[in-house]
């Protein structure tokens, strides 16, 4: 059973689930402090998800992100300690849906945690694009840094999950605020990385905001919280107090990507959890 969004339902799927460690996700946070709110192993490694969103509109099939993806090899899978496989094909069969049926697949950004579903290994065609049918919406300076990336980048943009996207007629280019479906909205925020996007989703005067790796896990909502990943920090900072104030204003769920302990939230204006929708 999924979530209600006024007449959207919104589905998790298994993307992966992987560990990473804890300083790096939490930047210069003592562990004094982020420890009492985020479990970590003797390693220090913090457990995450790669869990994409289904949002069933009245309209359209839209997919949040799209996982890590079953391209990893052997070292790959060792190094992000790599716990479930991507498996959200297997969840959108469960739901009668095919993969041609997706209409609209939106990146908050191109990540290979989040961007590694874009494209897939099928076992008899080879590499495929994962959505055949679907526009894949990105922000143009996302792309532009995809495409040329710096010595800090090149780790995270790798180009087995993009050729096949630059190739195709799937992608769709935007810039700054665009409803991409009816109650669909995506917004530049820069931050984690220059393209970086939000994604707000409103029906019938319900909202909810995925902040993509500006909020990864609900233990991230202070705003000074920041992951040492994000290539430009104060811009983080700025636009999550902006973003997370005017979320508390509408009364809107903040829905999480990486988060194992629960998929969608509200907060107070203390940053307390006032309801939560673990499932």
């Amino acid at each position: 059973k999924g979530f209600r969004l006024g007449e959207f339902e919104l589905i998790w799927l298994n993307g992966g689930s992987f560990a990473l460690d804890g300083g790096a996700m939490f930047g210069v946070v003592p562990k004094v402090l982020w420890s009492k709110r985020y479990p970590c192993d003797e390693e220090n490694c913090i457990p995450l998800t790669a869990w994409p969103v289904l949002v069933k509109t009245p309209e359209a099939l839209v997919i949040i992100e799209t996982g890590l993806g079953n391209k990893l090899d052997v070292k790959q899978k060792k190094v992000f300690r790599l716990r479930e496989d991507w498996n959200i094909l297997s969840d959108l069969s469960s739901l009668g849906i095919r993969r041609e049926d997706i209409d609209l697949v939106v990146l908050t950004h191109y990540d290979f945690d989040h961007a590694g579903g874009v494209v897939m290994m099928a076992e008899k065609s080879g590499l495929t694009l994962t959505f055949p049918n679907a526009r894949h919406i990105l922000q143009r300076a996302e792309w532009e840094d995809v495409l040329n990336p710096n010595r800090r980048t090149v780790n995270t943009y790798w180009p087995v999950n993009h050729e096949l996207l630059k190739e195709s007629r799937n992608l769709e280019l935007v810039a700054g605020e665009v409803e991409v479906a009816e109650g669909v909205r995506v917004v530049h925020t820069g931050g984690h990385t220059r393209g970086h996007q939000i994604v707000r989703l409103e029906s019938d005067g319900e909202v909810a905001v995925h902040m993509g790796d500006l909020l990864p896990t609900h233990a991230h909502f202070n705003p000074l919280w920041v992951m040492a990943y994000d290539n430009f920090p104060l811009d983080s900072i700025r636009v999550k107090e902006e973003l997370e104030g005017r979320g508390i204003e509408e009364g809107a769920w903040f829905t999480f990507y990486h988060d194992p302990f629960m998929r969608a939230c509200k907060f107070d204006k203390g940053g307390s959890i006032v309801e939560r929708w673990v499932r």
